[in-house]
């Protein structure tokens, strides 16, 4: 919360949360923190397969959900899944495991599910595009979901399918699930973003990813914004968040992002190292006084 003009404004910021003891706790945790939105694992992200939450615990969470005032809401997909991979069984296997996510998704009342959609593992990159939107298509034949996932832009270190936004358009354009089925839009990561060499800390480089983002993805938007300063420099290939303000994209870099009027009003992700809950509250606090100053 913070104010604009003498009003009072509600920004959609917020974590990931751990769901330990039950993904229902996650709530109690986010509101700790002061959170008005939060992400999380549905799932340990670690293992292939998990059992289905149970219809108590799924109950649990929509009354959580409907109560806390914390919304919305996002599941990460297991980093495991690789949709493009060269393995036919790996493949085989992030289908199934994506197609858990979005069941989950719909049991627990969550609107999206964040993707990675795969790396190339050896292949050439036009092959490995070609595998995740089969894939991803594939996936939308396996259930009636509610929920639909959002791609996320990666970094483009090697493998990397998804590091442009051409990239991702070209996923889910050739899905024939694509632009009006399974993928219902985008998350973009400012620090994927800037490792790509998508120079968002300024007014031209912005500019550009906004004319990009029109031109190769609509009607598709962006839905979330994951806020993550960069550990490595601009176009480093190199996928390593640092605390806010303490990487290279810095706390000027945020106040022209945060300021730009194409973002305004996306809920925001930290996915900031955490090493304590501290870590959580010390960046949370920096994003809520540079929306107070950038009104």
């Amino acid at each position: 919360m913070y104010t604009c003009n003498g009003k009072i404004k509600m920004r959609r910021l917020g974590v990931h949360v751990s769901i330990a003891g039950g993904s229902y706790l996650s709530f109690e945790r986010a509101k700790e923190l002061g959170c008005t939105s939060m992400q999380i694992f549905s799932h340990n992200p670690r293992g292939w397969f998990s059992s289905k939450i149970s219809h108590d615990e799924a109950e649990k969470f929509r009354q959580y959900s409907k109560t806390s005032g914390i919304e919305p809401v996002f599941i990460h997909a297991s980093y495991l899944i690789n949709l493009s991979s060269p393995d036919n069984k790996t493949r085989e296997r992030s289908i199934e495991l994506l197609a858990y996510e979005l069941h989950t998704a719909d049991l627990l009342g969550i609107d999206y599910v964040v993707l990675h959609p795969g790396k190339a593992v050896g292949q050439d990159k036009k092959t490995a595009i070609k595998k995740a939107s089969e894939a991803l298509s594939f996936t939308a034949r396996l259930g009636k979901y509610k929920s639909g996932i959002l791609l996320e832009n990666t970094a483009g270190q090697r493998g990397d399918i998804s590091a442009s936004i051409q990239d991702i358009a070209e996923i889910a354009g050739a899905a024939p699930a694509g632009l009006t089925g399974l993928i219902r839009g985008i998350c973009f990561d400012t620090c994927h973003a800037y490792a790509a060499g998508y120079d968002i800390v300024n007014a031209e480089g912005l500019s550009k990813l906004k004319d990009e983002t029109v031109k190769y993805l609509s009607p598709l938007k962006i839905k979330l914004i994951h806020l993550n300063d960069a550990k490595k420099g601009f176009s480093s290939g190199v996928d390593r968040h640092e605390h806010i303000g303490e990487g290279s994209i810095g706390i000027e870099g945020f106040k022209k992002i945060l300021s730009f009027p194409f973002f305004r009003d996306i809920p925001l992700i930290l996915e900031t190292p955490k090493l304590s809950e501290e870590d959580d509250k010390g960046n949370l606090k920096k994003v809520w006084t540079i929306l107070k100053e950038t009104g």
